[in-house]
C-alpha cells in the first residue's frame, strides 16, 4: 500500500512540473484574472470576442469588470500633477481587445486623431488638438473610443494613458497591449462637450519594466490608431449638417485625412476656375485641417464618409441631371445650403444659381467670413487643429509664459522628461546666424538629482542650448536664463521642447521596482518664460521656407496673384486647389488669384506656375534656375525598368573612390568639424555669394517647387511642376501634408514618389525685400546677421576699420604731436 502511494505521489509531482514548463517567461502585458496562460510555441491566435471595457459613468471614474473573485490591480502613481478640482480617475485593467467596435444602428462615429500616426513615446508625453462639433453633435450622448498598442517593455502596473476632453479626464487605461492594438471605451460625461471647439489631450505616462537608464526612456512608446479612435454619438441628428458653420466639423477619416470632392459639370469651360479655386481656399480655412485634400470632377457624385464633403457647384440647369431633387429657388437666386443625397443619404454642400455670376455671388457668401486685408496684422497662426493651442506671432521683443504655450505645472518622477511647445515668427524673420532667444525657467529638482543631469533646449527638433545640473543638494530654479541660439528658427511655425535629463543613485543601483517609484524627482512650472528678441526684419527672394511658412509674398498681396495653369483639367485643378488650399491656411487668409495664359501679361509681379513641366513656360524654368531641357528629359522611371548600369560611368565612380577617396573624406571631416564647431561652412568663406546653378530634377524624382526673381528682379516666381498631370496632383497631396510641409525651403524642393524623400536646394543667393518702415536700429540687426553669415566679408571690413582707424590717428598725431 506504502508503495502505491508513492508512486501516486511521484507521478503527480511530474505532472505537475510538466505542466509548469509548458508556459515559458515572456514579457507580455499582463493578462485579465482567469485568463488561461497558453504556450507560446507559436505566433498567439487573437481571441474570437474580447470582452468590452467598462464604460465611465460620472463623475468621472472608470470601474473595472470583475472577471474573478481575484483582488483588483494596484492603481498606478500618477507621475504629472493633476488639477485638484478634477481628480484623475481610477486606472481600468488592460484592455485585450483587438479589433474596433461596429458601429451600432443609428449612432454616429466621428474619427478624432488629424494624424496618420499618432505615437506618445518617452516617460512622460501629452498631445492636445481640438475638433470641432455641431451643435446636435454635442447635445448627443456621446462616448470616446480609442484603440492603442504599446512597446513590450512597458510596465503595466506603473503606466497608464490618461484622456481629457476640454481639460476633464474622462477615463485612464492601465498600457498593457504589447500583443496588438486594443480598444477601450469611455462614456463621455453629459454636458461635457460644447458646441464648437472642442479639447482632446492625450496624456501618457510610462516606465520601463526593468531598466532604469536614460537610454531605456527611449523604448517607451505607445501608439494610437486614428482607425480606431472616434467620439460615438447616439441618434442620427448628430449626422446632420443645417449651416455653412458644419463646414468647420468636417473632421478626419480614419487615416487623418480631409477630403473634400468638388462636383462641377462646367469645369472645363472658361470663367469657372476663379470662383473655383476661390471656394476652395474657403473651405481649406474654414475647416483647417491639417492633412486637406481637393478632387475635383465633372461627371457624378462620389459617395460620402467620414472626413469628406461632397460640394456641388453649377447653375441649376448643369446640376439638374445630377441632382434631380435640386432647389426650386436655384433657378432665380444664388443658393449655398446642405441638402441630403437621395442615393446614399450623405449631406451635400449645394452651390448654385441660374448663372455662373449667381454662383459666384454664392461662393462669396461660404468665403467672405473668412477674407482679411493684408493691412490686419494677425497674433497668431492658426494650429488648433492639430496642435493645440494656436501659436503665437512673435514680431519683436516679447515675454510669453509657457503657462499660454500650453504648458502644464508637472512633478516628474521619471528618468526623462519632454515638453514642447510652438510659436511662430513672420516670413520676414532674418536672425538665423547672430540672434539669441531665452528660456527663463522655473523649476525645481531634489538631492536625488545628482551632477551630470543636464536640461536641454530644442528648436525645430535641433539641440539649441545644454544647462547642466552641478549641485547635489537640490534647488529651486526661479527665471534661470537659458540662452537659446535662434539659428535654427525659420519663418512661420516652430516647434521649441524642454527635456530634462535626471539621473539618480537609485537609477544606478535600479533595484527591483525601481522604475515605478512614485516620488517626485524633478518640476517644472509654467510660470516659466520664453523671451524672444528684436531681430532683423526684411524679406528675402528666393525663399521657399517663408511661403511655406507664411505663404510669404502672396499671402501680403494687395492685388490678385496671377496664376499660370497649362491646362484645365480635373488632375491640375485639384493640384492647384490642395495647393492653395494649404497655402491659405498657413496666410490666415484666401489668396486672391487671377488666371493668366501667358508669363508676358505677368509683367514684375509675385506669380505662380503650376503644371505638367512639358507646359510650363521657358521664361519661368529660366526664372528659376531650372534646365529648359528637363522638359523633354524628365520622365518617372518605370517600377519594372531595370537598372542599366554604364561601364564608363561605373568606371569613372571606381577610379574617384581608389584614387581620391582617402583624400575626399578627409576634406569632408574637416568640413563637417568647421561646421560643428565653428558653424563654418563653405558658403560662409567666400566674400559674395555665388551663382545660383542651373538644376536639372532626377527622374526619380516626381514633383517639383521652385523660386526665384521675376525678369525684372522686383517680384517672386514659384513653379510647381511634375512630368504629368496624375503625378502633380499625387505629389501634392503627399507634399502638403502637415508633416512633410514643413520641410519645404530653400531654393528648390522636390518630392519621389518612389523613395518617398524630400530634398531640398540651399538658396546660394538671395535679395533682401524691404518690408518694414525704414529705420537705423533694424538695418543694424540686418548688417549684424549679414556679416555673421559671411566671414570674410566681416574679416575684410575690420581690417580696413582697422586700417582707417591707425591712419586716422597717425595723421592726428602728425599733426598735434610735438615733434623732437
Amino acid at each position: 500500500m506504502r508503495r502505491i502511494v508513492a508512486a501516486s505521489l511521484l507521478l503527480l509531482n511530474a505532472s505537475a512540473f510538466a505542466q509548469a514548463q509548458t508556459a515559458p517567461f515572456d514579457m507580455s502585458g499582463e493578462r485579465p484574472p482567469g485568463a488561461s496562460v497558453t504556450p507560446r510555441l507559436t505566433s498567439p491566435t487573437p481571441p474570437a470576442a474580447a470582452p468590452a471595457p467598462v464604460p465611465v459613468t460620472p463623475p468621472v471614474s472608470v470601474v473595472p469588470a470583475p472577471a474573478s473573485p481575484a483582488a483588483p490591480a494596484p492603481v498606478p502613481p500618477p507621475i504629472a500633477a493633476q488639477p485638484p478640482q478634477s481628480p484623475s480617475p481610477a486606472p481600468q485593467p488592460a484592455a485585450t481587445a483587438n479589433s474596433v467596435a461596429p458601429l451600432r444602428a443609428g449612432d454616429v462615429r466621428r474619427f478624432v486623431v488629424p494624424f496618420s500616426k499618432l505615437g506618445l513615446g518617452g516617460e512622460y508625453d501629452r498631445r492636445s488638438w481640438s475638433i470641432y462639433l455641431t451643435p446636435e453633435q454635442a447635445a448627443a450622448k456621446a462616448s470616446f473610443t480609442f484603440a492603442y498598442h504599446n512597446s513590450i517593455v512597458v510596465a503595466p502596473e506603473a503606466s497608464a494613458l490618461t484622456v481629457y476632453l476640454n481639460n476633464r479626464p474622462i477615463g485612464q487605461q492601465r498600457v498593457g497591449s504589447p500583443d496588438g492594438s486594443s480598444a477601450v471605451t469611455f462614456e463621455v460625461p453629459p454636458g461635457l462637450l460644447q458646441p464648437g471647439a472642442n479639447l482632446v489631450t492625450f496624456e501618457a505616462d510610462q516606465r520601463h519594466r526593468t531598466d532604469c537608464s536614460i537610454q531605456s526612456t527611449y523604448e517607451l512608446w505607445s501608439n494610437i490608431d486614428p482607425a480606431g479612435t472616434y467620439l460615438s454619438f447616439a441618434g442620427r441628428d448628430a449626422a446632420q449638417l443645417s449651416s455653412a458653420d458644419a463646414i468647420r466639423a468636417i473632421g478626419v477619416d480614419g487615416a487623418g485625412k480631409t477630403e473634400f470632392d468638388i462636383v462641377v459639370p462646367a469645369l472645363e469651360q472658361p470663367g469657372t476656375t476663379k470662383p473655383l479655386l476661390r471656394l476652395a481656399q474657403g473651405l481649406s480655412v474654414l475647416s483647417s485641417m491639417p492633412n486637406q485634400i481637393f478632387a475635383f470632377n465633372t461627371a457624378s457624385l462620389p459617395a460620402g464618409g467620414p472626413g469628406k464633403l461632397s460640394v456641388l457647384v453649377g447653375t441649376a440647369a448643369e446640376l439638374r441631371p445630377l441632382f434631380p431633387g435640386l432647389p426650386p429657388g436655384a433657378e432665380s437666386a444664388a443658393l449655398a445650403a446642405f441638402v441630403t443625397d437621395p442615393r446614399s443619404g450623405s449631406p451635400v454642400l449645394l452651390i448654385s444659381g441660374p448663372s455662373w455670376q449667381a454662383v459666384s455671388s454664392a461662393i462669396d457668401t461660404i468665403v467672405s467670413p473668412t477674407d482679411r486685408s493684408s493691412d490686419v496684422r494677425r497674433d497668431v497662426l492658426t494650429t488648433e487643429r492639430w496642435s493645440a493651442p494656436n501659436a503665437p506671432l512673435v514680431f519683436s521683443d516679447t515675454n510669453i509664459a509657457l503657462s499660454q504655450l500650453g504648458v502644464k505645472t508637472t512633478e516628474f518622477s521619471g528618468r526623462r522628461l519632454r515638453t514642447s511647445f510652438n510659436i511662430a515668427v513672420p516670413a520676414d524673420f532674418y536672425a538665423n546666424a547672430y540672434g539669441e532667444a531665452k528660456v527663463l525657467l522655473d523649476a525645481a529638482y531634489t538631492d536625488n538629482v545628482m551632477p551630470g543631469s543636464h536640461i536641454d533646449i530644442y528648436v525645430n527638433d535641433n539641440i539649441a542650448s545644454t544647462v547642466p545640473i552641478t549641485t547635489t543638494s537640490g534647488g529651486i530654479l526661479r527665471h534661470l536664463p537659458i540662452r537659446v541660439t535662434m539659428r535654427h528658427f525659420k519663418p512661420g511655425l516652430n516647434s521649441v521642447a524642454i527635456e530634462a535629463i535626471l539621473m539618480t543613485k537609485d537609477d544606478a543601483a535600479c533595484a527591483p521596482g525601481a522604475t515605478a517609484g512614485a516620488t517626485p524627482r524633478f518640476a517644472l512650472f509654467d510660470t516659466s518664460e520664453l523671451q524672444i528678441p528684436d531681430f532683423a526684419r526684411v524679406g528675402q527672394r528666393p525663399n521657399l521656407a517663408a511661403m511655406a511658412g507664411t505663404a510669404y509674398p502672396y499671402g501680403r498681396a494687395t492685388e490678385p496673384t496671377p496664376l499660370f495653369i497649362d491646362r484645365i483639367d480635373a488632375d491640375t485643378l485639384s493640384a492647384a486647389a490642395t495647393l492653395l488650399g494649404q497655402m491659405a491656411i498657413t496666410a490666415g487668409h484666401p489668396i486672391a488669384v487671377e488666371t493668366v495664359a501667358s508669363p508676358n501679361t505677368i509683367g514684375d509681379r509675385d506669380a505662380i506656375f503650376i503644371g505638367s513641366i512639358s507646359q510650363m513656360p521657358t521664361t519661368a524654368l529660366s526664372q528659376t534656375n531650372i534646365s529648359t531641357t528637363s522638359q523633354a528629359s524628365w520622365r518617372p522611371v518605370a517600377d519594372t525598368q531595370a537598372d542599366v548600369v554604364d561601364t564608363g560611368t561605373a568606371f569613372e565612380e571606381w577610379n574617384s573612390k581608389v584614387s581620391g577617396g582617402v583624400l575626399h573624406n578627409r576634406v569632408t571631416a574637416f568640413r563637417e568639424w568647421l561646421s560643428r564647431n565653428f558653424d563654418i561652412s563653405r558658403s560662409s568663406l567666400q566674400f559674395i555669394p555665388g551663382a545660383e546653378q542651373i538644376f536639372t530634377p532626377a527622374n526619380a524624382d516626381t514633383l517639383l517647387v521652385a523660386q526665384g526673381s521675376s525678369p525684372a528682379g522686383a517680384g517672386a516666381w514659384t513653379v510647381v511642376a511634375a512630368p504629368s498631370a496624375k503625378d502633380l496632383r499625387e505629389g501634392l497631396e503627399v507634399l502638403t501634408t502637415q508633416l512633410n510641409w514643413p520641410q519645404i525651403s530653400g531654393h528648390i524642393t522636390t518630392y519621389s514618389s518612389k523613395t518617398g524623400k524630400i530634398e531640398t536646394v540651399p538658396v546660394t543667393r538671395f535679395d533682401f525685400v524691404p518690408s518694414t518702415p525704414w529705420s537705423i536700429a533694424n538695418y543694424r540687426l540686418i548688417a549684424a546677421n549679414w556679416l555673421s553669415t559671411n566671414i570674410l566679408s566681416y574679416a575684410f571690413l575690420l581690417v580696413v576699420f582697422l586700417l582707417l582707424i591707425g591712419i586716422t590717428t597717425s595723421s592726428m598725431l602728425r599733426k598735434l604731436g610735438r615733434s623732437k
